[in-house]
């Protein structure tokens, strides 16, 4: 199999002359195919028939074996640091190994140890990861021979190409992160050869820091997820991830081109289907048991439950600090300027105060209603008296 990583850098460098097979004999090259007719009118007949067949998700999957991504199609997972996005892309990895196949993983942030370390961590065998694990760490922009170098890893058919560190790995390039071009620039160099080998292409990604402006995307321009033609996985940290601790993950789809996995998530809120839950459980550094579970109704309605409460049980305890402290009973717009948090929360939380008796409401000038907390009656009475 050939593929075009080869003339792709030839166009970002501008280069004419083909890149040489061997560094000691520069003018030699391998023979190349012509690059393929794709502005003549495509054959629709399999779509007007009915023979034509959806991509499928095939490459890794869940507990219950619903597959993950799309191959020969560029798929992102992002997420916040530290929620999981690579202990997700090594159980992948892991099953894709274990099934025979070879992976490519292009590996901007972290290193061999780290990464491979993982592996054996979620049990994959040293002879199995040797044989088809191929680990890259780019330190420098690639050249010709480094286009050949990563043509050899390709030749050997990986099923899974993970990319991860976009950020890093644009940087590296001297391209820009928010630049629409740029990123569509770096799609073509990079991404679009690896996933034209037929390999289903995940780059690991960030999301913004604030979670009300994130929506749907990762860092960066809006063309890295408008250029996506397979999934994009959104990934919601539950509780975090570390060395003898169970670290949790909810995984959300915020992009579905092919519509082929949706259909087995179920609806949520946010406008992003639940998918799956990344569960990785570290008995020790040398060992960690992983899971992809799929979703479940009630655990995702007493989980959102479960977190409501915690957030306004939360909020409560501010108000009861902030109105203790104040030198004289607050009233509502008083409460809101003092606690941290959203306006609806704050109101809900303190009608529930006022409701259970923990602070006192009563009314004050020019309609107002002032908060203080409510004097126990023994002490009341002490008072009187004296």
């Amino acid at each position: 199999m050939t593929t075009d990583i080869g003339a792709s850098m030839d166009a970002f460098f501008g280069v004419n002359e083909k890149p040489p097979y061997d560094p000691g004999n520069p003018g030699e090259g391998p023979p190349q195919e012509p690059a393929p007719r794709t502005w003549a009118a495509q054959d629709l007949r399999s779509v007007l028939n009915g023979t034509y067949t959806p991509p499928q998700p095939s490459v890794g999957r869940r507990d219950d074996g619903v597959g993950l991504f799309y191959p020969g199609r560029m798929n992102s997972v992002a997420s916040e640091s530290e929620a999981g996005k690579t202990w997700f892309a090594l159980i992948a990895c892991l099953q894709e190994i274990n099934d025979g196949n070879h992976v490519l993983y292009l590996d901007f942030e972290d290193d061999a140890g780290g990464v491979v370390g993982r592996l054996l961590c979620l049990g994959g065998l040293p002879p199995d990861i040797l044989e088809r694990f191929h680990y890259v760490r780019p330190e420098n922009q690639m050249g010709p021979v480094d286009a050949v170098d990563l043509e050899a890893v390709l030749q050997k058919q990986p099923t899974l190409a993970i990319v991860d560190g976009v950020t890093e790995g644009m940087s590296l390039f001297g391209l820009e992160l928010k630049d629409n071009t740029d990123i569509a620039k770096f799609g073509r160099m990079l991404l679009r050869p690896l996933m034209n080998s037929g390999a289903a292409v995940v780059t690991l990604d960030h999301v913004v820091k604030s979670a009300e402006n994130r929506g749907r995307y990762s860092i960066g321009g809006v063309h890295k997820l408008n250029g996506l033609n397979g999934v994009m996985y959104i990934l919601e940290n539950r509780t975090p991830f570390g060395i003898g601790v169970t670290g949790k993950s909810t995984i959300r789809v915020a992009k579905d081109r092919p519509g082929q996995i949706r259909k087995n998530g179920l609806s949520h809120s946010s406008g992003m289907h639940w998918y799956a839950d990344l569960v990785v459980k570290s008995e020790s550094q040398e060992y960690a048991e992983a899971h992809l579970y799929s979703p479940r109704v009630r655990d995702e309605e007493a989980r959102e439950d479960d977190e409501d409460l915690k957030r306004i049980n939360g909020i409560k305890r501010k108000i009861l600090d902030a109105i203790g402290k104040a030198r004289e009973p607050l009233t509502g717009k008083g409460v809101e300027d003092r606690v941290v948090g959203k306006a609806a929360d704050i109101r809900r939380a303190l009608a529930d105060l006022v409701d259970s008796g923990q602070v006192a409401a009563c009314p004050g000038p020019r309609n107002a209603t002032l908060h203080s907390i409510p004097v126990p009656a023994s002490t009341a009475s002490d008072e009187a008296a004296a």
